[in-house]
């Protein structure tokens, strides 16, 4: 998309960029260096064999974080018992405990405002859950999915949901089920929105398919095999459209296949360039879906170490589900290596350099109202470039309204998702990241109240409060329980009914389940919260024990909250919600 700039000011940044990306080396590497010599070393050439990681790497700085030394740079305060975060971490693969923690997993129950409907054991993974709920024949299903699994539960009496259909591991004390290969998946999608069709008169199912993320690569600095593996992926780079005459995958009929490699949409498996969709489309079943997605290898201005890409978004016109027709890609100053103005606000960022951030977005645009329903607006959260606005009046030409960022907090991710649930009723965007070091061994991640009145000059308002253990706790921190403590997500795309205004529920891994209170969103305070006690190895293998509750979907219409946990879902209720419903709703999901 084309970014608008002061006049008179875009020659003079334009040609300083070009400057700096010329005197960097950048150049040389994009175009090549035939004159060079043989075997003569150009100084400040990366040896790495990836051409799209050597033009990073020759234009940022190495500043990696120095590990911090628990008990001394960060940890309990013997005078407080409150818990004193880093100030930076370089990512971290396995936990590095501290004085003062459990040691063993915590077992204990805690809530305020929250009942138990229901535990289901074992029904998903120990790692990430992505949801979606289908009415169909008078029944209520949800889906419980993560890439290589699927779990379909009839749940129209939420206490005694059964599962009616099952693929991919189920796991238990020793491991899973199944053998699996995450380099030999071949059908590896991500998250899937189901919405309902008028012009089909049914519900479509439309699943993103990304490069996987677990088990495929550490560093890739290290790994060039890998790199070049994630570059001619096996499997689809896109997404996938689906009718659904039935609520099981055998009822599905395959509508459409398509590339998020636009430029190059006949492009097979193995030769489709950049990310491929990310996470769950946005799509409320009308004219207008919007993806994350980078669309080549160029979109390459990213720190983490085992992720090549900075997504942009992507909108396509839906108005034939079986023919998607691509509309535009949105893409921010700082995520594309080839372009020298780019890379210029990049070099701007205190992050860039640091081989720890996630830059660019992981989730959709966020749309306080459907485009179809005269929506205009959408927020993007894209990690370490922070949390920007977009103008969609016209989706072909979407215009960048404005952005804002906070100071770094890395390792973990930041700006992650953001809720908009509340932004019709105050104009205020809850923003955050989420942690991915266990033990606390990176900044704590706050949840970010957003005065977004004026798109165009957001500011921040406030924090959502930290979650403090109550006294009968058996712990002064929940950094003492072990594992991960912080923000994962609150609302999911494509939850039954509307948002609960005043209540927004977080998942908060270790922290269980908390709702805030955000009547005020200047003054928010926590309302209500359900934590359940953590997972141990007589129910799972001790490698995957760190989350709590990583992932929760919200039933809306019917007031019942999903919370995943490692070991299993629990079916909670709240009186803040209202009273639950115990059979089917008043009207069908998704709406007609």
């Amino acid at each position: 998309m084309h970014i608008r700039t002061l006049p008179g000011k875009a020659f003079r940044t334009t040609a300083l960029a070009a400057v700096i990306f010329a005197a960097s080396g950048a150049a040389a590497l994009a175009q090549g260096d035939a004159a060079r010599p043989a075997g003569e070393a150009v100084p400040g050439t990366p040896s790495v064999q990836d051409p799209w990681l050597a033009r990073w790497l020759s234009v940022t700085p190495d500043r990696r974080p120095a590990p911090q030394v628990p008990g001394k740079d960060y940890g309990m305060d013997p005078n407080t018992g409150a818990f004193v975060f880093p100030k930076a971490t370089p990512e971290a693969h396995d936990g590095q405990r501290f004085p003062g923690e459990l040691d063993h997993w915590d077992r204990t129950l805690l809530a305020k405002n929250v009942d138990v409907i229901a535990f289901y054991p074992g029904v998903g993974s120990p790692f990430h859950a992505w949801n979606n709920v289908l009415d169909f024949e008078g029944r209520r299903y949800l889906y419980i999915h993560d890439r290589d699994y699927l779990r379909i539960m009839d749940v129209t009496d939420p206490a005694h949901g059964k599962v009616v259909y099952s693929k991919g591991a189920v796991w238990g004390p020793k491991g899973p089920s199944e053998d699996w290969d995450a380099a030999g998946v071949k059908d590896y999608w991500g998250g899937m929105t189901i919405a309902w069709n008028k012009k089909l008169g049914k519900p479509i199912l439309v699943a993103s398919y990304e490069i996987g993320r677990y088990g495929l690569m550490e560093d890739k600095l290290k790994e060039p095999e890998k790199v070049a593996r994630q570059r001619s992926y096996n499997s689809l780079k896109g997404f996938k459209v689906y009718a659904m005459n039935g609520p099981t995958p055998d009822d599905w009929e395959l509508l459409a296949t398509r590339t998020t490699d636009v430029e190059r949409p006949d492009a097979s498996v193995g030769r489709q360039r950049g990310s491929g969709s990310l996470d769950a489309p946005e799509y409320f079943g009308g004219k207008y879906m919007i993806l994350a997605a980078a669309p080549d290898d160029s979109y390459a201005l990213t720190e983490y170490s085992n992720y090549l890409y900075s997504p942009g978004y992507q909108v396509w016109d839906m108005s034939d589900p079986a023919h998607p027709e691509f509309v535009s890609q949105i893409t921010v100053p700082g995520q594309k290596v080839d372009d020298p103005a780019s890379v210029f606000e990049y070099l701007k960022n205190p992050r860039a350099g640091n081989r720890t951030s996630w830059m660019g977005a992981r989730m959709p645009l966020f749309l306080p109202k459907p485009l179809e329903q005269g929506g205009k607006i959408g927020f993007g959260a894209m990690g370490g470039l922070g949390l920007w606005s977009f103008d969609l009046s016209d989706p072909a030409h979407p215009k960048i309204l404005g952005n804002f960022n906070t100071p770094p907090s890395f390792s973990g991710t930041e700006f992650d998702n953001a809720d908009v649930s509340q932004y019709e009723r105050t104009g205020y965007v809850l923003t955050s990241g989420y942690p991915l070091n266990t033990d606390c061994n990176e900044p704590y991640k706050d949840i970010w109240v957003v005065d977004a009145r004026d798109p165009a000059r957001m500011k921040v308002a406030a924090t959502l409060p930290r979650p403090v253990p109550p006294e009968n706790a058996p712990y002064t921190s929940f950094c003492q329980r072990g594992g991960s403590f912080g923000p994962k997500r609150s609302n999911s795309i494509g939850q039954p009914g509307a948002w609960r205004q005043k209540i927004v529920p977080y998942s908060f891994y270790n922290a269980g389940v908390q709702l805030f209170d955000v009547s005020d969103p200047a003054h928010p305070r926590i309302a209500g919260y359900f934590v359940p006690p953590l997972a141990d190895e007589t129910e799972l293998p001790s490698y995957t024990l760190s989350q709590g509750v990583f992932a929760l979907y919200t039933e809306y219409d019917r007031n019942i909250m999903w919370a995943f946990t490692d070991n299993g879902a629990y079916a909670l209720s709240s009186p803040l919600l209202g009273e639950p419903v115990m059979g089917m709703p008043a009207r069908p999901w998704p709406a007609r």
